[in-house]
């Protein structure tokens, strides 16, 4: 799957160049035309890396910048031509990867973006395992593993235990469980619930790994 890139960018020119740029590196590209709803269509394209200008019709760069990262933490490198510190620091406080001023040279500009995007997956796939009680939750394979054992989970599961994984220990509710499957497009109910733990609790003894899932009446379901 090729990357996406997001420009957005008021200057038509420039716009034109950056997308001869990146196609000719084979990234797919989106610009943005409209900047009135600049985050909105941010996340319905879901690029891996947006291009973004500082001085913008009715808006600066700054502003969207916030309101992206209010939801999503996907890259962002300032392109400008306000040239200063004050304006790279505000960039990088606000939530920006990289700055680079106008006038850039392609070159330098493409590794810039291929630095950036080589830096956030690497980040990106570390976050995506995690470790309780020497079980590993891989989020990205969809599998469970314990020593030199691994099983492959089903959508449900993994959402089920992605969640416990990140409350550390903490007891959850079968209702906050269920609302948060619920709010990520997954829609059981209780009987559901508790058929899912008990495959997720027989996966676990096939792979020989300890009993990580924990029930206490009227708290709920914790691992560790």
């Amino acid at each position: 799957m090729k990357v996406k890139i997001a420009i957005v960018e008021d200057d038509i020119s420039i716009c034109e160049e950056l997308e001869i740029i990146l196609r000719n590196e084979l990234y797919d590209v989106f610009i943005v035309r409209e900047f009135d709803s600049v985050p909105q269509q941010i996340k319905g394209e879901n690029p891996d890396l947006i291009l973004l200008d500082l001085a913008l019709p009715g808006i600066d760069g700054l502003q969207i910048c916030k309101e992206i990262r209010k939801e999503s933490e996907v890259p962002i490198i300032f392109i400008t031509g306000q040239n200063s510190s004050m304006n790279e620091l505000m960039c990088m406080t606000m939530g920006g990867d990289d700055f680079i001023a106008k006038p850039y040279e392609a070159p330098i500009l493409l590794a810039r973006i291929k630095a950036v995007l080589k830096r956030t997956s690497a980040a990106k796939e570390d976050s995506s395992i995690l470790y309780r009680d020497g079980v590993k939750l891989n989020i990205l394979s969809a599998t469970m593993g314990y020593k030199n054992n691994s099983i492959d989970l089903t959508h449900n599961e993994l959402k089920i235990l992605h969640y416990l994984f990140l409350k550390q220990g903490e007891y959850v509710s079968r209702e906050d469980l269920m609302d948060f499957l619920w709010n990520n497009s997954v829609f059981i109910d209780d009987n559901t619930l508790s058929v899912h733990v008990s495959r997720i609790r027989k996966k676990l003894k096939e792979i020989h790994a300890p009993e990580i899932i924990q029930t206490k009446r009227s708290l709920g379901y914790r691992c560790g």
